[in-house]
């Protein structure tokens, strides 16, 4: 865990700085491999929900435009993808799909998105920046239940800050934010052909008013989360 003054006994930190290398700067100057990561797709009633994993070994300066991918058009996050990838030192992304939701529940999701997210990358950090409240790399009690088919949480003991609106305040967090969003709403517009009825080429899987009637005329597809609550399919 982080030491010093600006972390003694910190598990949450609430972003207030305009330095989005603050936290990783703290972090490699004293010989981590940080990593950030942050999810998109949570609320959405169809679609994976996927994380992003961003690692930084050293500390260099950021694409110009980098933010909160929410705060960025969708030309602006597609633009960054390219330089982003070229400057970290090493990225990754990892998907829980929406059949995996319904039977493992979100927050363990969350943590299996995490968990491959983590895998897939070549170098291994040794220090993660979560965006949010708490740590998605694991679940409640810290993944010891059983759940059938559910994958090991293989990072659950791997050193974490997390950092409310991280993707505000982290460079790695931000960037994270960004590939995640990017890769998902591609996942959602390659669909559309598909299932053009639910719109998903414009809200992503989210539950905007035409969705909602989408599902209550057509009902709900294997991409949505049958497990939340949807509108009940009409009768004809």
């Amino acid at each position: 865990m982080i030491r010093g003054a600006a972390f003694d006994t910190l598990t949450k930190v609430t972003a207030v700085s305009l330095d989005l290398l603050v936290y990783e700067r703290t972090l490699i100057e004293r010989g981590e491999i940080v990593v950030g990561v942050d999810e998109v797709g949570r609320g959405a009633l169809a679609g994976p929900l996927t994380v992003g994993a961003v690692v930084l070994d050293v500390v260099g300066a950021p694409p110009e435009g980098l933010d909160d991918s929410k705060r960025l058009t969708a030309r602006q996050r597609s633009a960054l993808v390219g330089p982003l990838q070229s400057w970290a030192a090493d990225w990754s992304l990892g998907s829980a799909s929406a059949e995996e939701i319904d039977a493992w529940g979100l927050r363990l999701a969350l943590a299996v998105a995490a968990t491959r997210a983590l895998a897939g990358l070549t170098i291994v950090p040794t220090y993660a920046l979560v965006d949010g409240s708490f740590n998605l790399l694991r679940a409640p009690l810290n993944g010891a239940f059983d759940v059938e088919g559910a994958p090991r949480l293989a990072y659950e003991n791997l050193a974490v800050t997390t950092v409310v609106r991280g993707d505000q305040a982290c460079a790695s967090i931000a960037a994270a934010s960004v590939l995640a969003k990017v890769s998902r709403d591609r996942f959602m517009v390659g669909l559309h052909d598909q299932f053009s009825q639910y719109g998903w080429a414009g809200n992503k899987g989210y539950g905007a008013a035409s969705h909602l009637e989408a599902i209550r005329q057509w009902g709900p597809t294997t991409y949505h989360r049958r497990s939340w609550q949807l509108p009940e399919r009409r009768l004809a």
